[in-house]
């Protein structure tokens, strides 16, 4: 037999979709406003007329709605990462990895609330290790150690290889192994210092640091792309 459509949602699940997509973008404003220590339901509830308590129907906590924010910035973090370096664009290795790190930056500086409230420093008492939580960041890393494997190695711009059996060897192969199984320790040493480059970067951009340092971080970035593709 044919498989019957599904039923569509009802009146009420509808409604319950809006009310919560209307608490994550007033959380998204006080993220931006605030950052992520600053997410109050109190204020979200004043905001959008109710009580605070009244939101707790839609979402069990903070930690609750902190949780799916991050879910979702992964998620657009991926899907812009995919778009621009995915393998539907045709690109060969080392095209994909610099159109892949620019889609990177510019993702966080368009979203500097949301890149910070990934990367920068776990909120108190706040779970930043679950499970939902670290399966959703392996999209968008599981696609640079994709490309990094596919990069042709240019022998040793930063000393080679771990060596075989060290702890750090052991290490890099069981984290690689979390996004893509088989991933020798060279390459998972090259993914994480080629994250660690641009993550540092980025970082210091959305902070402002270049510009109170009078610096154009244009140029600066192109410097630490040839460096980041050269790995």
């Amino acid at each position: 037999m044919p498989a019957q459509p599904a039923a569509p949602p009802s009146m009420r699940d509808r409604y319950r979709a809006q009310v919560r997509q209307e608490i994550k973008h007033a959380a998204l404003r006080q993220l931006a406003a605030a950052g992520a220590a600053g997410l109050s339901v109190s204020a979200i509830g004043k905001e959008l007329g109710v009580s605070g308590p009244a939101l707790y129907r839609y979402y069990a906590s903070r930690d609750d709605l902190l949780t799916e924010l991050v879910i979702d910035a992964y998620d657009d973090l991926a899907r812009a990462l995919r778009g621009a370096a995915g393998p539907e664009a045709g690109l060969e290795p080392r095209a994909r990895l610099d159109v892949l790190a620019r889609a990177y930056r510019a993702w966080a500086l368009a979203e500097p609330h949301r890149y910070r409230l990934l990367y920068g420093p776990p909120l108190p008492g706040y779970d930043a290790h679950a499970e939902r939580l670290v399966t959703a960041a392996e999209a968008a890393m599981d696609l640079l150690v994709e490309v990094i494997g596919e990069v042709d190695k240019p022998g040793g711009a930063y000393g080679g290889p771990p060596p075989p059996g060290s702890p750090l060897a052991g290490q890099l192969t069981a984290w690689a192994a979390t996004y893509r199984p088989g991933t020798d320790p060279a390459t998972a040493l090259r993914a994480v210092l080629a994250w660690s480059r641009l993550h540092g970067f980025v970082s210091l951009e959305i902070a402002g640091n270049y510009a109170s340092m009078g610096i154009d971080p244009d140029p600066v970035f192109e410097i630490q792309l040839a460096g980041l593709i050269a790995l």
